[in-house]
């Protein structure tokens, strides 16, 4: 048995990570002309952002509407031109998501959902938003980020070397660190936005009032924001403060700079408004998905939750779930045999080979020697539509006596849905109207009703309830949108 010198094999790992260092080395930042850590090439960025713009269109789905994707585009393709980078591929889309976001991906995708658009004003702001997301790609923040966590991979294996208690410290360490570069690293994007946004001709001013939305739905949700330190992004305080100081230094004379509200909002008239119960909806513990026309009923008292690519509920102790998908086969047959001929999986008790009318199998199985023990539970797959659905219920085996008849219940409660009024359901839409004579907010809300309430006016409007508008200003209302009676999103 070999036994390892300690002073050599510290010596061989710091040199290991010395070496590394030299290997990849530090670029230059794109955007700033300073010294930055990059471990993947501009080839391997592209790449990757390419990669990941498939999935995300996958998983959110781009919103359906052609003019205002070209109308984003066109912002973002002239801000991006006048970025570092303006050779990379890139793309800007409005995903279609209710929630008030904005992101970007390596090598020059940039996204913004439909939720954001429907809280800004104008589009400058709009701009300062997508001048933001372009100042991660162009210094290249997610590609710094990356090497970071391949070094302290490297770190932490040298580290295991020198002393476990080393390594373990450092791995708790990890998260904090890198907190704190993420934190300047949005710091530098609002710089970079700003500057960007600038150079094309808009109101710098609009940038501020971008985070001070921001603030006001981050109230409005009711979430206690986290201290700034614990933070990845600063506080929307903090960046109203540092963006205005910034416009600040850029004088005061903003006459003739772009903001074009009225172009903006006729470009967001009539956008789905919050969350689309065409992607489902739910009747007490019924769901109902109307696009695809078919019903669930899962047991009474249980939580649900409905995402993008399924639709779950939980146990109130959480020891037991049920969850709905998409197989992505072909066939339930196909479904059901590549999921119980699956290792680790036993067969059980065939229950029904016809669901409510509709082809399909449900049976019960086990997996055994998984992380949480044994596992017991009743699967169905069923054919509808063109779709084959894949319907699970899993509860720990010391636990299937006491949810066998619920689980199996909901799994066999799957069926068609025939009823126009479950399935004719609309979203939201936001209705831009021209005031006719000067109100107030709240005078407006009374004269041309929402169906959302005046605190969610205010905030789309970026105003208050007391905000006075004058004759031939445009204003945000939210139309239509109703559920049947006891229906919940």
């Amino acid at each position: 048995m070999m036994r390892l010198n300690p002073t050599r094999t510290r010596g061989a790992a710091l040199g290991l990570a010395a070496t590394l260092f030299i290997l990849w080395g530090c670029s230059t930042n794109p955007a700033t002309g300073r010294p930055q850590l990059a471990l993947i090439s501009e080839q391997q960025e592209v790449q990757l952002g390419r990669d990941y713009d498939q999935q995300i269109q996958r998983l959110l789905g781009v919103y359906p509407d052609a003019r205002l994707q070209e109308y984003v585009d066109r912002i973002g393709q002239k801000l991006a031109a006048g970025s570092e980078r303006p050779d990379l591929a890139w793309t800007f889309r409005v995903v279609d998501d209710p929630v008030v976001n904005a992101f970007a991906l390596p090598g020059g995708h940039v996204y913004v959902t439909r939720g954001l658009m429907t809280h800004l004003t104008s589009e400058a702001q709009l701009a300062a938003v997508i001048g933001h997301e372009i100042g991660h790609v162009t210094a290249r923040h997610s590609v710094n980020q990356m090497s970071k966590e391949r070094i302290a991979r490297i770190g932490l294996i040298a580290g295991s070397i020198l002393s476990p208690t080393l390594a373990g410290y450092a791995a708790r360490s990890l998260d904090v660190l890198f907190l704190r570069y993420s934190r300047d690293d949005e710091r530098q994007a609002d710089d970079l936005g700003l500057r960007y946004m600038y150079a094309q001709g808009y109101d710098p001013r609009e940038m501020p009032r971008v985070f001070e939305v921001l603030r006001r739905v981050s109230q409005g949700q009711g979430g206690q924001r986290i201290p700034e330190w614990q933070s990845t992004h600063p506080s929307e305080e903090e960046r109203v403060r540092a963006t205005s100081a910034e416009v600040a230094r850029l004088g005061n004379d903003f006459s003739g700079r772009a903001v074009n509200r009225e172009g903006y909002l006729r470009s967001i008239d009539r956008v789905a408004f919050g969350q689309n119960p065409r992607e489902g909806y739910f009747l007490g513990s019924t769901f109902v998905q109307p696009m695809l026309a078919v019903e669930i009923r899962f047991p009474d008292g249980w939580k649900n939750a409905n995402g993008r690519s399924s639709v779950e509920a939980v146990a109130p102790k959480q020891d037991a779930v049920l969850v709905m998908s998409l197989s992505g086969e072909t066939s339930w047959r196909k479904a059901a045999r590549e999921f119980f001929l699956h290792e680790g999986n036993e067969n059980g008790e065939t229950l029904v080979t016809d669901v409510n009318g509709l082809p399909g199998v449900v049976r019960t199985f086990g997996v055994t020697d998984t992380e949480a023990g044994d596992l017991q539970g009743v699967a169905g797959f069923v054919e509808h539509g063109g779709h084959v659905y894949q319907i699970l219920g899993i509860t720990r085996a010391q636990d299937w006596d006491r949810y066998q008849e619920a689980l199996t219940a909901a799994v066999e409660s799957f069926r068609p849905e025939t009823g126009r009024a479950l399935l004719d359901v609309q979203p939201k839409r936001l209705e831009v109207v021209t005031l006719p004579a000067a109100m107030t907010l709240e005078e407006f809300s009374r004269r041309y009703p929402s169906t959302v309430d005046l605190s969610t006016l205010a905030v789309i409007n970026q105003a208050d309830a007391g905000t006075r508008f004058a004759a031939g200003d445009e204003v945000k209302r939210v139309v239509g949108g109703e559920l049947p009676d006891g229906a919940t999103l």
